[in-house]
């Protein structure tokens, strides 16, 4: 066995410095055996950026971290993954040869050889640094009970989505927080407005009567951005007792990507945990930034406001900030226009956290 460097805690890193499964309910049920990746872009931009999770048994997370982050870094990958008793989430981009020797190293951990990958690519490096970090959950539910290893709902490629949304029978939920939604969804999908993934089983709890008094056996369908989030949600309202649960496999990304859009559902743009903010159609880049105050995406029509300054404020937070803040803030953004001058990149607010 190769002796890798000790990680510090956080095991978080930057260029210069380095610091078997249970079968699953569902009519799109995989073999073991069979990794998949899912390209998603083909366009030859030189970054390849990879969306990878995988719900299996870690036992060690300490022991996974360390060797997991060393191979990161050592080959320039930088973007996040998260490990957890309960399996590996995140996504990480970098160079050809660098992702292919990380993506071999995760799918020799225990239980994901046949983990799934989901790739893009990106004119540039859409993450500031590398972090490997061990959480409780690879996807903040808050539910300690719920375990998608052991029952989730039916998986639903995207070539057959539209004929289950379309079927007027089938109620279609968004299990994404409320500034994704506020970027895109599916249309007629019902928005729970949660601020984070642990508010939907109160959601759905609060809400269950109404959502389901109009048919004895309810049909439910949920979607989120790579797939991850419906995992839990479907074994969630399995676990309440609602049978007949789907979930679209591969998320929305896989449904842009492959789908053509003179079919698509799809209506506005699809918010992204990284610097590109938002993608669309194909996995275009959309039109949104990131407001650095609060790291909310912000579109043409905020952009006009007169309470929109980049780097500063946007309509949704100019009135939650002080003088003092915006200041603050300004002073960053100028930081960071003089560190582009310079060919260098200035770290500034990061997008909000997947949960």
């Amino acid at each position: 066995m190769v002796a890798t460097p000790p990680i510090t805690p956080g095991a978080i890193c930057d260029p210069c410095r380095l610091r078997p499964l249970t079968d699953r309910d569902g009519s799109a049920r995989r073999p073991a055996s069979s990794a998949r990746t899912i390209v998603i872009a083909t366009t030859p931009l030189p970054i390849r950026v990879v969306a990878l999770y995988r719900f299996t048994r870690f036992p060690d997370c300490e022991a996974i971290r360390g060797p997991l982050a060393h191979a990161c870094c050592a080959h320039g990958v930088k973007g996040t993954l998260l490990i957890a008793p309960e399996g590996i989430n995140g996504t990480i981009a970098g160079s050809d040869a660098a992702i292919e020797h990380v993506v071999a190293h995760v799918r020799a951990l225990p239980g994901c050889a046949a983990i799934d990958v989901k790739e893009a690519r990106a004119h540039e490096m859409p993450f500031h640094r590398m972090k490997v970090r061990i959480k409780r959950e690879i996807v903040t539910m808050g539910q300690p009970d719920i375990d998608p290893l052991a029952d989730v709902g039916h998986y639903v490629a995207p070539a057959d989505w539209n004929a289950l949304i379309d079927d007027p029978a089938t109620i279609l939920i968004d299990t994404r927080n409320d500034y994704e939604v506020a970027v895109g969804s599916f249309a007629g999908a019902i928005d729970p407005r949660t601020r984070t993934f642990r508010d939907f089983p109160g959601w759905f709890r609060a809400n269950r009567d109404a959502l389901l008094r109009e048919t004895a056996r309810p049909r439910v369908a949920m979607f989120c951005t790579g797939g991850i989030r419906c995992e839990k949600a479907t074994a969630f309202l399995r676990a309440e007792g609602i049978d007949d649960v789907y979930h679209l496999e591969g998320g929305i990304l896989a449904y842009l990507a492959t789908v053509p859009p003179e079919q698509s559902r799809w209506q506005g743009e699809c918010f992204v945990f990284d610097e590109r903010v938002t993608v669309t159609q194909g996995l275009a880049p959309g039109s949104h930034q990131l407001c650095r105050a609060c790291r909310m995406p912000v579109g043409d029509e905020q952009r006009s406001s007169p309470l929109y300054a980049e780097g500063v404020s946007c309509p949704a937070c100019h009135a939650e900030r002080s003088d003092e803040q915006r200041a603050g803030y300004a002073e960053r953004h100028r930081q960071a226009a003089l560190a582009e001058a310079r060919g260098r990149r200035h770290v500034g607010a990061a997008p909000p956290g997947d949960d």
